[in-house]
């Protein structure tokens, strides 16, 4: 695909996720705060906290960056000062949107796992203040962001665009620093989220065979579980969510590794494979800010009949108003 072709091809995909993740994602937002979806206040919590911060990182990333640079550059967005905040936004919604990910996971680990645990750990509270704890640290740990940018070009005294510091890649402060936000943001929740997984089903494996024989046992015949079908709705919608974020940021990962082993920074154009491998992984990462919704609809039946009403409405309003 020739350059003029793939700037297209960008300019489609960016827009077109624009348009689909930001009314998918506010839905969402509005579905889950309602309370009406059986899912438990603790559970109701998290949701809506990653689907706020999903949404912030398409406002970000997308709405005031990817497209104002292909659509409007040039445009105030593309004052150094101006795109240096923008970045370090994107950077700490990114961030906050993978640790309520974690934390997320964590909670149904210690809610199947835990059972001591669970009636102190797993409530709405707690699952206030651990959303308060994410999202604060994602955003000051993502401060330097903002310093490490300088302009391309100064016209009239005014800085304009955004490009890395060379200080970046020569400083050992800013070379630690980059280290730590790729492992601690996605390698290290990478790796809690397949161990907690990992031990959710070897404990669900286990709990299922010894309460399937204890009721066998009671009432002579295999009956039906309504527990142990919680957990099964509980796993799927854990399971979904975790694999998805797993699936859309593995060429992230792999452009990072890539990277810091071969020490190859340079981009020789947009035919360049690196460039393409850098630009798919950031499409993939942002891509998986509007997969949760389509996640809820596709194993919660009560989210799928709000869903369905959320469209319907405005449907049956703007008919209502032709005839």
């Amino acid at each position: 695909m020739h350059a003029p072709s793939r700037g297209l091809a960008y300019a489609i995909y960016y827009t077109a996720l624009a348009a689909i993740a930001v009314p998918v994602n506010y839905v969402t937002i509005l579905i889950l705060s309602r309370g009406r979806c059986g899912l438990s206040r603790c559970i109701t919590r998290y949701l809506v906290s990653m689907a706020v911060t999903d949404l912030l990182v398409i406002i970000t990333a997308v709405i005031l960056n990817r497209i104002p640079g292909i659509y409007f550059p040039g445009s105030f967005l593309s004052i150094t000062p101006v795109c240096s905040v923008i970045i370090a936004l994107t950077y700490a919604a990114r961030v906050s949107s993978v640790w309520l990910t974690v934390s997320f996971t964590f909670d149904r680990f210690v809610a199947i796992c835990c059972q001591k645990l669970k009636t102190k750990y797993c409530t709405k509270k707690m699952a206030a203040v651990i959303i308060g704890m994410v999202c604060t640290l994602g955003c000051l740990t993502n401060v330097p962001w903002y310093f490490i940018h300088e302009p391309i070009y100064i016209i009239n005294n005014v800085p304009w665009y955004c490009k890395l510091n060379y200080i970046r890649y020569t400083s050992p402060v800013w070379t630690v620093f980059d280290w730590l936000d790729h492992l601690l943001t996605p390698c290290l929740p990478f790796l809690l989220i397949l161990l907690l997984n990992a031990l959710t089903v070897r404990h669900i494996l286990v709990a299922s065979g010894g309460r399937r024989r204890l009721r066998a046992q009671s009432n002579g015949e295999y009956q039906s579980d309504p527990e142990m079908q919680s957990r099964r709705k509980s796993i799927v919608l854990l399971f979904t969510i975790s694999g998805s974020f797993i699936l859309l940021w593995m060429t992230y990962v792999i452009q990072f590794l890539y990277e810091r082993f071969t020490n190859d920074y340079k981009i020789k154009g947009f035919s360049d494979p690196k460039f393409i491998l850098i630009e798919s992984a950031n499409m993939l990462q942002l891509l998986s800010c509007c997969t949760n919704t389509f996640i809820y609809a596709a194993t919660q039946r009560k989210f799928r009949e709000h869903l369905k009403t959320s469209v319907q409405y405005p449907l049956y309003a703007i008919s209502k108003l032709v005839k």
